[in-house]
């Protein structure tokens, strides 16, 4: 990977090789004690993907994280070719460790077709350019935060990302609305491929998405007295995009109960589409 350009090298990470007939790997890069699971969308997306006529873009996906993946071992992704018709197209991908599945996930791709078009509007927040970055969130919020999480928030170079209210996002104070929203993109420009762009917000989809749930009870990710996960994500994409402009990540979670919460999101581009929404359930527990 090209660690001097951290587009290239987030490209590089989602950019899988070869090894059999519809057999890829992938690798991580993570400093954690498992791998992220938006990593594993986005690999398994462009495994999916490279099975699948280029006129075909996905507009959905629906996973499952069955095991967490170990960031020092490669992960292996069979594809199977469910169906293959007139319009759509349908992939299941696994994804393995040591013999062990640890993801899975059912892909759905379409033709281009003309339809009826209607979207929730984007709600009215303030833009992204107005709003303090990541590493200056991380330094304002150092003190309430446990050690190695400011390194964390400032980290991922390749992504530029802003929180509209940081202050339910990074500080133990409950409150009544359970609803985040985010500003996001590729800090590179890169090239005009929609799968590229898909599978790169197949990546960053993942992300915050519990820390909604946590907000309304005055708690958030970085407690070290919770054990959170990803369960199963969802992704509906909706209309062509592109990941290195802004696009605003609207977050909310419905319900929580059973030591499990749902998530939501819709995500807009800045001139208002709504270009993909998301669903997920994680787990949430006391430790």
């Amino acid at each position: 990977m090209d660690a001097s350009n951290p587009t290239r090298e987030l490209l590089a990470l989602l950019d899988i090789e070869l090894i059999g007939e519809d057999a890829f790997r992938g690798y991580s890069r993570s400093r954690f004690a498992r791998v992220y699971g938006g990593q594993v969308v986005g690999q398994a997306l462009v495994a999916a993907q490279r099975t699948v006529p280029a006129d075909r873009p996905a507009h959905s996906l629906h996973a499952y994280f069955i095991l967490p993946g170990d960031p020092r071992t490669p992960i292996d992704f069979f594809v199977q070719r469910l169906r293959d018709g007139k319009s759509f197209t349908t992939r299941r991908c696994e994804a393995k460790q040591n013999g062990r599945t640890i993801f899975s996930m059912e892909a759905s791709f379409q033709i281009d077709e003309p339809g009826l078009e209607h979207a929730f509007a984007p709600p009215q927040v303030p833009a992204p350019e107005g709003l303090p970055t990541k590493s200056a969130l991380a330094e304002r919020f150092a003190e309430f935060l446990p050690l190695g999480a400011s390194e964390c928030i400032a980290g991922s170079p390749s992504v530029d990302l802003r929180v509209v209210d940081p202050h339910g996002f990074f500080l133990n104070d409950a409150v009544a609305d359970t609803r985040q929203f985010i500003w996001f993109r590729i800090v590179d420009r890169i090239g005009d491929d929609l799968a590229e762009h898909q599978a790169l917000l197949a990546y960053l989809s993942d992300m915050t998405l519990l820390n909604t749930a946590l907000v309304k009870h005055g708690r958030t990710i970085f407690d070290e007295r919770l054990q959170v996960a990803s369960l199963d994500h969802a992704l509906w994409l909706h209309r062509p995009f592109r990941v290195d402009e802004w696009l605003l990540y609207t977050q909310d979670s419905p319900t929580a109960a059973g030591a499990r919460t749902l998530t939501r999101g819709m995500i807009f581009s800045a001139d208002g589409r709504l270009v993909a929404s998301v669903a997920q359930e994680g787990l949430i527990r006391d430790r």
